[in-house]
């Protein structure tokens, strides 16, 4: 594990402890350098980390805050945060486990057709993974992609992290995504591999990857129960 998550990991344990309560200050960056003997950037990386998931924020010149979260009662993430779940997860030390329940190429029906920008003989990965946090059901991802973008895509990497083939074995960059979260009603995935009910709520996050040369990469859909994650916004105003 990096230092820096490794440091991440101590001063949330902190935060979780009251040892930096609500509304103080972290310990500037010259003491915690001191402290864990680390440079000024790993010190800063960790304190990103703390950032996006919405424990902490830092304003240039005021120092880096401990936010008052105590009504949240669920996961959080940062609305703005694409770079896939087992990354987010692995910077918290926690564990990700995957189960595929569909793999297979077919033909884009005309809604993916018009989100991944294809003509009707292009064909896609069609991937329904669920997505197992300590555990326990968390997320259930509908996910489509270009074959031609993704070659070599297998059962073992879905297995794994799917954003960690593409950057580290095809060597792709994302350049951004668009994404629009909604409610919905349960469906009969939901209630077979989330654990609900006909009646709940359905939190979906659905979103559209882009690379550089502007072309979409990846349309998914991440459906959780309505009571085990949400989304957060983190707006700072300079002064």
């Amino acid at each position: 594990m990096p230092k820096y998550e490794e440091i991440a990991n101590i001063l949330r344990e902190r935060i979780k402890n009251k040892i930096y309560p609500p509304d103080t200050l972290l310990p500037n960056q010259t003491d915690l350098v001191k402290e864990f003997s680390v440079s000024r950037m790993t010190i800063k990386k960790a304190v990103n980390i703390l950032t996006m998931e919405g424990l902490v924020y830092a304003q240039r010149g005021a120092g880096t805050r401990v936010l008052n979260h105590s009504f949240w009662d669920r996961d959080t993430s940062p609305a703005n945060e694409y770079q896939g779940l087992s990354v987010q997860m692995n910077a918290a030390n926690r564990e990700l486990a995957s189960q595929v329940i569909l793999f297979e190429v077919e033909f884009p029906s005309e809604n993916v057709q018009e989100r991944l920008m294809l003509l009707p003989e292009q064909p896609v990965y069609k991937i329904i993974r669920l997505r197992i946090l300590e555990k326990k059901p968390y997320v259930l991802e509908h996910t489509f992609m270009p074959v031609d973008l993704v070659p070599g895509l297998t059962n073992d990497v879905l297995l794994n992290s799917i954003y960690d083939y593409l950057k580290k074995s095809l060597g792709i960059q994302f350049a951004g995504a668009f994404r629009s979260i909604q409610a919905d009603k349960s469906n009969h995935y939901d209630q077979e591999y989330l654990n609900c009910s006909v009646d709940d709520p359905i939190l979906e996050v659905e979103q559209i990857i882009y690379l550089k040369n502007g072309r979409p990469i990846e349309y998914s859909k991440s459906r959780s129960r309505f009571d085990q994650r949400s989304y957060s916004v983190l707006d700072v105003q300079g002064t």
